[in-house]
C-alpha cells in the first residue's frame, strides 16, 4: 500500500507540474509544427530566476509571473531569429538553447554572490532555498491541509492540491486563449499560413506569439519545479523537450478517440499516463542513470504507435 501511494503522490505532483510544460509543447509542435528545442533551456531559465528572486525575498507567486514573462522573452527570440532572420525553426532552437545555457549560468552565479567576513564570495551553480518561503508555504496555499492519514500513511495534500489547481488554471486559460480571434490566428498560422495572409494578418506575428506562450509555460513549469524542490540548477532542462513532446503524442494518441475531451485536456492526461510509466519503472529498480534512456524509448514508441494509427486510419479512409 505504502509503495502503491508513492507512486501516486509522484505521478500527481510531478505529472501535474510538467503537464504546464507540456501545454507549451502543445502550442509549439502541435498548433505551430515548430520543433522548438529552446525548452530545454527556459525550463532551467524559469527555475533560477526563482530561485535567486527568492533568495533575495520577492514574494514566490510573484516569481512565477517573472518567469513566466522571462520565458516568453526568450521564446519571442526564438520567432524573431526564424520570422525576421529566416533561420529554419530547428537552428532557432538550438542557438536560443545554447545562449541560455550561459544566460542561466550568469543569473544564478551573480544573484547567490554574497557578501561574507572575507568581502565578496563567488556565486555558486545551484540556487539551494529550502528554509525560504515558496508557493507551497504561503497564503492562501496554507489554507490547505498539508498532510492527510490514508492506511495509516500522511499523503502529501497541499502539494498535489495545488499543482493541479496551476495545472486547471493554465489549462482554461490556454482553452480561452484558442477561442480568441488571436488564438485562431494561431491555430490559422500553424496550419495555413497563406489564409492567414489572406486575412490581412501576419502569420509570422502568430507564430512569435506562441512560442512566446509555449516557453513562457515551460519556464513557468521551471518555477514551479524549482519552488517544489528547494532548489534551482542548470541541469533541471536536460530532457525536457522529450518530457513535453511524449506527453503531448501520448495524450493526443491515447485518448484520440475520447471526443468529450479537449486536446489541452488530453494533453495533461498524457503528461500524466507518461509521469505514472517513468515513476512505476524507477520504482522497480530501474536505475537513475537509464532515465533519460526510458524518456526516449517511450517517446520512440508513442511515435511509433501514432503513425501506426495514421496509416491505419488513412487506409480505413480508402
Amino acid at each position: 500500500m505504502d509503495a502503491f501511494l508513492g507512486i501516486l503522490r509522484v505521478t500527481l505532483t510531478e505529472g501535474f507540474i510538467y503537464a504546464v510544460l507540456a501545454l507549451g509543447v502543445y502550442i509549439t509542435y502541435s498548433i505551430l509544427d515548430f520543433p522548438d528545442l529552446s525548452v530545454d533551456g527556459t525550463v532551467p531559465l524559469g527555475a533560477v530566476v526563482t530561485g535567486v528572486l527568492i533568495l533575495h525575498g520577492v514574494n514566490p507567486w510573484l516569481c512565477c509571473l517573472i518567469s513566466f514573462a522571462c520565458g516568453a522573452l526568450a521564446g519571442s527570440v526564438t520567432g524573431l531569429l526564424n520570422v525576421k532572420l529566416k533561420i529554419r525553426p530547428l537552428l532557432c532552437g538550438i542557438l536560443v538553447m545554447t545562449s541560455l545555457i550561459s544566460i542561466n549560468l550568469l543569473i544564478v552565479k551573480t544573484g547567490t554572490r554574497v557578501e561574507g567576513p572575507n568581502g565578496l564570495t563567488d556565486g555558486v551553480t545551484v540556487a539551494n532555498f529550502f528554509t525560504d518561503p515558496t508557493i507551497f508555504s504561503t497564503a492562501p496555499t496554507t489554507l490547505i491541509p498539508k498532510s492527510v492519514q490514508i492506511a495509516g500513511s500522511a499523503f502529501q495534500l497541499r502539494t498535489i492540491v495545488l499543482v493541479l489547481i496551476i495545472a486547471l488554471i493554465v489549462k482554461y486559460l490556454l482553452d480561452w486563449y484558442l477561442t480568441t480571434r488571436s488564438g485562431m490566428l494561431l491555430r490559422a498560422a500553424g496550419s495555413n499560413a497563406q489564409y492567414v495572409t489572406m486575412l490581412a494578418r501576419n502569420p509570422g506575428v502568430s507564430r512569435i506569439i506562441g512560442l512566446a506562450l509555449g516557453n513562457g509555460l515551460a519556464a513557468l513549469a521551471g518555477s514551479v519545479i524549482a519552488q517544489q524542490k528547494g532548489s534551482a540548477d542548470l541541469q533541471m532542462g536536460t530532457g525536457m523537450v522529450v518530457l513535453g513532446l511524449a506527453s503531448v503524442i501520448v495524450g493526443l494518441s491515447i485518448f484520440r478517440k475520447v471526443r468529450f475531451l479537449r486536446p489541452t485536456s488530453k494533453v495533461v492526461l498524457g503528461a500524466l499516463v507518461y509521469k505514472a510509466c517513468l515513476t512505476i519503472a524507477m520504482t522497480l529498480g530501474l536505475p537513475t542513470e537509464l532515465l533519460n534512456f526510458l524518456m526516449a524509448a517511450l517517446l520512440t514508441v508513442a511515435l511509433v504507435a501514432t503513425h501506426a494509427l495514421n496509416r491505419k486510419k488513412g487506409g480505413e479512409a480508402l
